[in-house]
């Protein structure tokens, strides 16, 4: 281990939970914009947002910054997301289903019975 490992005062749910919401973030400016030459300045700048509060170590301060945060992004959130069309909900989702390896109907069972 490096001596410039910092460890974390946050368990690591934390951390999933602050990567979530900048996902979500970065999501949802994406919907907004639908270019990514014109949307990467807008992700560089919630990037910017979030990394001015890294440094935040008061789980208090912390949980309001993240309450502000899920209440603007629950306010800016965009009526009509973009799914991608093999995603579930998306316009190819089980268009195609394969067909079932078994036999649909089992023919040697069913003489068993007669």
């Amino acid at each position: 281990m490096s001596a410039t490992t910092a460890i974390s005062p946050f368990p690591a749910a934390h951390r999933f939970y602050v990567m979530s919401l900048y996902k979500r973030y970065l999501k949802n400016s994406l919907d907004w914009t639908g270019r990514r030459d014109i949307w990467r300045w807008k992700a560089a700048q919630i990037r910017a947002e979030f990394e001015s509060n890294r440094d935040v170590h008061d789980p208090r301060a912390l949980a309001i910054i993240l309450e502000k945060a899920e209440a603007n992004l629950a306010e800016i959130k965009h009526p009509d997301p973009y799914i991608p069309s093999s995603s579930p909900g998306g316009t190819k989702w089980e268009r195609n289903i394969p067909p079932t390896l078994g036999p649909i109907y089992d023919h040697l069972s069913a003489d068993a019975h007669h």
